[in-house]
C-alpha cells in the first residue's frame, strides 16, 4: 500500500455528500412498474426508497443520452470473500503528484484480469486516465491528481456476458454486462469494490475498469462510502469511447452536477428548487433578476456550443426544469462540460486537492538558512509572509529561505507562511472561489 503522506496541521477537506445515507449497499429508488423497455420503468420515481436495490445510470451508445434503472443491491460479503480480498489488492502508483491529503486520489480497480494480466491492467489504467485527463477542466488541472491502480486478481480473464449473454466468468468483482437484462449496463459487486478501494490510502474517486472491448459502463451515484468517495463508475478497459462514461459520472461524483436529460413520461416538475447547481425552476430572466445559480454565465459562449441561458428540460423532466445549455456532457456523451459545469468540476477538484503542496515538511521547524519550497501549477499566485507581513519581493517564488525574507537572528521563533491562489476566471461564484486559496505555515528557529 502507498504511504499516507498526511500533512500535519492541514485539515482534510470533506467531500460534499449527496446521498441520504452512508454505506455501500445504499437504497436507491422504488421498484418500477411495467416493462423495463419504457422510459418510466427504466427511470423510476426518485422520491421512493427500498433497501433491496441500487439505482444506476447506464449508456446505450457512445453518443446516447444516459438512462437510469434499478438493480439488486450487492449482497453482504461472506467471510470467504473477505479473506480472499484481504490477501489480494496490491496498490500500484500510476501518477504521483504529491501527498494524498494535498491531491485528489483517483483509484482504479481492475476486474477480469488474471494474475498474469496485471501489467495489462496498469497499461489500461494509464491509457484510460490519459483520455479522461485530456477533457477540460481535467486537462488544465492534471497536477491535482494522484492515480492508483488496485490489483484485483481474477481467476478468469474477461467479463461475464461478453461476448454473448450467458457467458460466465469468475472475476474478483463480478462485473457483468446485460445487468438487469440491459446489454450495455456493466454492473459490479459494490461491496467488493469498497473493500478493495479502501486498500488505497485516501480514495476520492473510484473507477472499476473491466477487462473488455465491449462498449458499456454504469454509474452508482447514490453511494457515499465511509472511505471518503462518492459514487462508483464502471467502464470497459479497451473500448475507445468508454472513457466518456467515466467523465460523465465524475460530473456527478466530483461536480455534484445533475443530469441534464429528460424523459417525456416524467411530465412537468412541480417540486422544490433542485439543490444541484446546473438545474433550476427559474428562467434565464429570473435567474438574473434573483442572482441565482449560473446567472453569472448567462449570455456567455459555452465550450459545449451556443450560449449559456436557461433551456427547458433537465433533471429527467421535460417541463418545469431548466438547464444551462442545449447539450453538454451531462446530457449527451461526447460533449463538453458547459461553463457552469466546468466551474462546478474545478470546485469539486479543490474540495479534495490543495492549491499548493509543501515540498518542505510543515510539521517541523526550519532554520533561517534552510530552503523552503512548495509545488504549484502554472499560473498560481504565491504570496510569502513573515509573522503575518507580506514580503512583496518574494511574490511568485516557489523556493525561499527565511533569511532572504528578513527573518531576524534574534533567538525567537518566527512564522513563515505562503498563501496560494488560483486566479482562474472559470470559477466566478464567491462561495466556490473560497476553495481556490490555500496556505501553508512553517516555524522558523535560529
Amino acid at each position: 500500500m502507498p504511504p499516507t503522506h498526511r500533512i500535519p496541521g492541514r485539515a482534510r477537506r470533506t467531500p460534499l455528500r449527496v446521498a441520504l445515507a452512508t454505506g455501500i449497499a445504499l437504497a436507491a429508488a422504488a421498484a418500477a412498474t411495467g416493462s423495463m423497455g419504457t422510459a418510466a420503468a427504466a427511470d423510476p420515481d426518485p422520491a421512493s426508497d427500498t433497501a433491496q436495490s441500487q439505482r444506476v445510470e447506464y449508456f446505450t451508445g457512445p453518443d446516447a443520452h444516459p438512462r437510469r434503472t434499478e438493480v439488486p443491491a450487492s449482497p453482504t460479503l461472506s467471510a470467504k470473500d473477505r479473506k480472499k480480498i484481504k490477501g489480494d489488492g496490491d496498490v500500484v502508483p500510476i501518477v504521483e503528484a504529491g501527498p494524498t491529503d494535498a491531491k485528489l486520489d483517483v483509484v482504479f480497480i481492475g476486474d477480469g484480469y488474471t494474475a498474469s494480466q496485471q501489467e495489462d491492467f496498469h497499461a489500461d489504467v494509464r491509457a484510460k486516465w490519459a483520455k479522461v485527463s485530456a477533457v477540460e477542466p481535467y486537462a488544465s488541472y492534471k497536477g491535482l491528481f494522484n492515480v492508483w491502480a488496485v490489483d484485483a486478481v481474477s481467476r478468469q480473464s474477461g467479463v461475464s456476458n461478453d461476448p454473448t449473454n450467458g457467458t460466465v466468468k469468475d472475476t474478483a468483482l463480478g462485473s457483468a454486462f446485460f445487468c438487469d437484462g440491459i446489454e450495455r449496463l456493466l454492473c459490479v459487486d459494490t461491496n467488493k469494490v469498497e473493500t478493495y478501494a479502501k486498500k488505497a490510502a485516501d480514495p476520492d474517486l473510484v473507477i472499476v475498469l473491466a477487462n473488455s472491448t465491449k462498449y458499456g459502463g454504469a454509474g452508482y451515484n447514490d453511494i457515499t462510502s465511509p472511505s471518503g468517495y462518492d459514487g462508483i463508475a464502471t467502464a470497459s478497459s479497451d473500448n475507445a469511447q468508454s472513457d466518456q462514461v467515466v467523465v460523465h459520472e465524475t460530473g456527478h461524483s466530483l461536480g455534484k452536477l445533475a443530469d441534464e436529460y429528460w424523459y417525456d413520461d416524467y411530465g412537468t416538475y412541480t417540486g422544490a428548487e433542485p439543490w444541484e447547481s446546473n438545474t433550476s425552476k427559474l428562467t434565464a430572466d429570473q435567474l438574473t433578476a434573483q442572482k441565482k445559480k449560473w446567472y453569472r454565465w448567462i449570455g456567455q459562449t459555452s465550450p459545449d456550443g451556443g450560449t449559456v441561458g436557461a433551456y427547458e428540460g433537465g433533471g429527467y423532466y421535460p417541463r418545469g426544469l431548466y438547464r444551462p445549455t442545449a447539450d453538454s456532457i451531462m446530457r449527451t456523451l461526447g460533449r463538453e462540460f458547459n461553463l457552469p459545469g466546468r466551474e462546478a468540476m474545478i470546485a469539486g477538484f479543490h474540495r479534495h486537492a490543495s492549491v499548493v503542496t509543501a515540498e518542505t515538511p510543515t510539521d517541523r521547524a526550519v532554520r533561517r538558512d534552510d530552503k523552503v519550497g512548495v509545488r504549484v501549477a502554472d499560473g498560481i499566485r504565491l504570496r510569502w509572509s513573515v509573522d503575518g507581513r507580506e514580503v512583496r519581493k518574494a511574490r511568485g517564488d516557489t523556493t525561499v529561505t527565511p533569511r532572504s525574507l528578513g527573518v531576524p537572528a534574534d533567538g525567537r521563533t518566527h512564522t513563515l507562511s505562503v498563501r496560494a491562489t488560483d486566479p482562474t476566471d472559470a470559477v466566478r461564484a464567491p462561495e466556490l472561489r473560497s476553495l481556490m486559496t490555500d496556505s501553508l505555515t512553517w516555524r522558523v528557529r535560529r
